[in-house]
């Protein structure tokens, strides 16, 4: 029969928050009258009073802490932890690490620092700085993927040239060569022609197959015109252009984007989109494979450098969401600019931010859902010493274009040109690793489903969320040179956290969670239940000691939770002595340890005791089988078992 009772060791966090346990199911409102009036017991309870009453262990300010700290008590964890540590100061990693997170929180600040550097020293390394990375062989991992050469019809030293659309057979680009005109008027800038918009046709291979022509109509203007791109449809486009509308001349070299649209066959005067400012710089549109999504290059305020890349949601009426920076993994104190976002939802882009072989760099990551991908330099020969930028590939034919001003002679810089380029093989991820594990119950080894596995970076920020399989697994792809703080959790089970290692390209981290919501059926085990491996008597006695007070604490908090209910007290032994010895000495153990129950106010007709020496062995250490003194320990056992 089954008694209406079920245990709850620790609350249940979820998103720093505490849910209600839930209501009893159908099968336990079947449960005898007597236990109608039973609800769940939280042991967190069992545990605060046992350690209010004054008694110690390890075991007890730990679970104290854990609970506190999972849920964002950080005062309360800072406590328990405290008082584990005067008992105790050498504790492992991840307990140093918690205590110092408290601590911080609350603002204790020094002793925050104290805890945490004993936490570094004993890991032997800071998940706070990555390790240190040959960042030249990684980029040599990349390199040699792309066949490169120059658009030799539009090659020129002497003047600018860039850009990658592709539309149909026409490549669009941007260069200062007016040919067209004596009385061209001069940047300020470089002393050259404005960039207006040209376009020339070009074979299946990048060759040219006419010569080029400026783009005529609105489009261009008597100042800078670059960067344009289309919709598939090829009836809107999106350009870069000189502040046409500034009302202070101190402005007039900042540039915003643009947008046309083509009616009758014709392109439309170009309108400024909403973003743009007098104040700062909107260049380089680029478009996601969808057309939802508008991203850019700008050093509007509240970046993290130069110029940031930004991203702006674009409705099906072609209205323009507010732009969003894409943050610390992309963006650094310097530039990051010309975006480019191939048909398989890859973002190339330049930096000079991050680590590269010269000025600008090109670099890729993947776009997911939620975030990023690893950031990748997508090596030699697309990147060399010099700016190499406005990067764009066709992900169908694997052909593309890049710009930059280098040379053959490394070291000697020539005006900006267009080469085109052909990839041999897909880029690598050099920073990729594994971390997969399997969840399972602390007791039975069972696979735990369902249970939400949580990886946090060295910043404390989210970097992935998933729930395990029927089989309990999980698995992550990761950076190889980040460490992560991974916590289980799920509702009937205690949350535990561990830290990776960085530095493997795969690894595994396995779960066993304590049970900590269990119906007390007959037959359940309170030892399992509350964590009470065995209470210890010291040799050849039966009195009971100190530490064994402890434990048998949480058994008597829920006697006196649940007064109706009954348990069984089994003691066991080990093999070693005679039979008899042995059944004599646990039957004196179980009730030493029913009498310790009364005195402290159970009533002897709620408890029974039961000593059965070594006839219920665990293992097969029997008499004269050697066995190691961990193997024998586990014979050595309490049960508390609930009886009918």
């Amino acid at each position: 029969m089954k008694n209406n009772i079920s245990i709850t060791i620790f609350s249940i966090i979820l998103f720093g928050t505490f849910w209600l346990l839930p209501a009893q199911d159908k099968k336990l409102n079947k449960a005898t009258e007597k236990y109608s009036q039973m609800d769940y017991v939280e042991a967190q309870k069992i545990y605060l009073s046992v350690a209010e009453k004054g008694y110690e262990s390890e075991e007890l300010f730990t679970k104290l802490g854990n609970t506190y700290y999972f849920n964002a008590k950080y005062d309360e964890a800072a406590k328990w932890y405290g008082r584990l540590f005067k008992l105790n100061p050498d504790q492992e990693a991840n307990i140093l690490l918690r205590y110092s997170q408290s601590l911080r929180a609350i603002g204790k600040s020094s002793s925050s620092k104290k805890y945490y550097n004993a936490y570094v020293e004993k890991r032997g390394n800071d998940p706070q700085l990555r390790q240190a990375i040959d960042y030249l062989s990684l980029i040599e991992e990349n390199s040699g993927r792309y066949q490169l050469r120059t658009i030799e019809a539009i090659y020129n030293e002497n003047h600018i040239t860039f850009g990658h659309t592709q539309v149909g057979d026409t490549l669009v680009y941007s260069s200062t060569e007016d040919i067209n005109t004596v009385l061209n008027k001069k940047s300020g800038w470089d002393g050259l022609s404005f960039l207006s918009l040209y376009e020339v046709e070009i074979d299946s291979v990048g060759n040219t197959t006419s010569k080029p022509r400026k783009i005529r109509g609105v489009l261009n203007s008597k100042y800078h015109e670059s960067s344009a791109v289309y919709t598939k449809d090829r009836t809107t486009m999106y350009l870069t252009r000189s502040n046409l509308t500034y009302e202070d001349k101190n402005n007039d070299q900042n540039l915003k984007i643009y947008r046309s649209v083509k009616k009758d066959g014709k392109w439309q005067e170009p309108k400024e989109l909403h973003f743009n400012s007098d104040h700062y710089s909107c260049a380089h549109p680029a478009l996601s494979p969808d057309e939802t999504k508008l991203y850019f290059s700008s050093n509007r305020p509240g970046g993290y450098g130069e110029s940031d890349l930004y991203v702006a949601s674009i409705a099906p009426d072609g209205t323009i969401g507010a732009p969003k920076n894409l943050g610390a993994k992309i963006n650094t104190s310097g530039k990051e600019t010309f975006p480019f976002v191939s048909k398989s939802n890859e973002l190339y882009f330049s930096s000079d931010g991050h680590f590269g072989l010269g000025g600008l760099d090109v670099f890729y990551v993947k776009i997911e859902d939620g975030g990023y991908g690893n950031l990748l330099n997508v090596g030699r020969p697309i990147n060399t010493y010099a700016d190499d930028f406005a990067f764009g590939i066709d992900s169908d034919t694997k052909r593309g274009f890049i710009s930059s001003n280098r040379t053959d002679t490394e070291g000697h810089f020539v005006r900006d040109n267009i080469y085109t380029f052909v990839e041999t093989a897909p880029i690598k991820d050099v920073y990729k690793a594994l971390i997969e594990g399997y969840v399972t119950d602390k007791q039975t080894g069972e696979p735990i489903s369902e249970a939400t596995i949580t990886f946090r970076d060295s910043e404390g920020n989210i970097y992935k969320e998933l729930s395990t399989d029927k089989s309990g697994y999980f698995s992550v792809n990761t950076n190889k040179y980040q460490t992560y703080t991974i916590r289980a959790t799920h509702d009937m089970y205690d949350t535990d956290e561990k830290i990776s290692e960085a530095g493997y390209e795969s690894q595994r981290i396995d779960f066993q969670l304590q049970k900590n919501r269990v119906e007390l059926v007959e037959g359940t085990d309170l030892a399992k239940v509350l964590n009470i491996p065995i209470i210890y008597f010291d040799f050849d006695k039966s009195d009971i000691r100190p530490d064994a007070a402890v434990e048998l604490e949480k058994v008597l908090a829920v006697l006196n939770e649940y007064p109706e209910l009954r348990i069984n007290i089994r003691s066991h032994t080990d093999s070693r002595g005679s039979d008899s010895y042995n059944a004599i000495l646990s039957e004196k153990r179980a009730a030493s340890t029913l009498n310790y129950l009364v005195s402290k106010g159970i009533s002897r007709n709620r408890l029974q005791s039961e000593g059965l020496g070594e006839t219920e062995l665990v293992n097969g250490c029997s008499n004269g089988v050697p066995c190691t003194k961990a193997e024998h320990q586990a014979n050595r056992r309490s049960e508390f078992i609930v009886v009918e």
